[in-house]
């Protein structure tokens, strides 16, 4: 489906995100847990892209196979870093040709064998221009849905770690957004004070696509480390490193710890309209699978389904 159609059809939309595994276990790992994911029928799956495109085969690979194999919609992640204009025009045209019908378009990040790599190289310098040549591409009938791709775009409730200057945050996603971006897609958050703070400044800002909410169960004393390390300045309230620490004799408790937490954000979100909840599985389906059903034993229909309607997806 696309994105549009999803948002008019879905009071909050409910999405997972997978990287693509590297090997046969892996993958078969993977295909176990979208096999346990499928039954709760989310909105959509993402697929991530390496940095400098290192899993753009394994990416490509992964999202034709959930669109042939299974009845979920796949959204592959693409960025700029290290692309031409003839390989970023050659990997939309294969995704059109697969019936893939949206895309997440991003920066990305530098891949990590080449960090003196020179960007003034690359076609596309910033996600807004990427998206500015995927609606390009739409524009000039080159996908058969009549709309072309959707596009969605990431943003940081707490703030980009390489922009500090928030003001200037903001304009760099409204760009994104009035380029033509259909939605926007936040980094994982803690807290959802930032949220909150973080969707009044986009109304301020005058951006008014729907805005997905990014949520990840902390799992691991050593996950929660590694994700301080990888997300590039997450904030960790200290009720939450508090119960954390409380549950931390044992393995058990702390992946409950985790769950429970993710469960009340979900739930607050969801009752104050969310436009949709993005779990960062990390290929697993246990933690993100008992905060779905923790949420269906808390409220009627946490991801109800509404009437189609015409106007906007909002």
């Amino acid at each position: 489906m696309h994105i549009l159609d999803i948002f008019r059809t879905s009071a909050s939309t409910c999405s997972f995100e997978f990287f693509p595994p590297k090997t046969e276990k892996a993958a078969n790992n993977l295909y176990q847990t979208l096999t346990h994911l499928e039954r709760v029928q989310p909105s959509f799956v993402s697929v991530t892209y390496g940095a400098g495109g290192s899993s753009r085969q394994l990416t490509h690979d992964l999202v034709t196979r959930i669109q042939q194999s299974t009845k979920l919609t796949a959204i592959p992640h693409l960025t700029c870093i290290c692309h031409e204009v003839t390989e970023i025009d050659d990997i939309l045209r294969r995704y059109a040709d697969a019936g893939v019908s949206n895309i997440l378009a991003l920066g990305g990040d530098l891949p990590q064998d080449r960090p003196a790599y020179d960007r003034s190289r690359d076609a596309f310098r910033h996600a807004v221009d990427l998206v500015r040549f995927i609606k390009a591409f739409n524009a000039r009938g080159q996908h058969p849905h009549a709309l072309g791709f959707g596009v969605g775009v990431a943003a940081y409730p707490e703030g980009h770690p390489a922009t500090p200057n928030r003001l200037v945050e903001m304009d760099f996603l409204k760009a994104k957004v009035d380029a033509g971006a259909d939605y926007i897609c936040t980094q994982l958050f803690f807290d959802n004070r930032d949220f909150f703070d973080f969707q009044e400044r986009c109304e301020l800002a005058r951006i008014h696509v729907p805005i997905i909410a990014g949520i990840m169960p902390i799992t691991s004393v050593a996950g929660m480390q590694r994700m301080a390390q990888l997300s590039g300045g997450t904030r960790f309230p200290a009720a939450l490193l508090r119960a954390v620490q409380r549950a931390s004799h044992d393995a058990a408790s702390v992946e409950l710890t985790g769950i429970d937490w993710a469960t009340e954000q979900c739930r607050e979100l969801l009752e104050t309209n969310v436009r949709g909840i993005h779990f960062y599985t990390l290929n697993q389906s246990k933690a993100t699978l008992a905060v779905y059903d923790n949420l269906c034993g808390l409220l009627p229909h946490p991801f109800g389904v509404r009437e189609p309607k015409p106007g906007s997806p909002q």
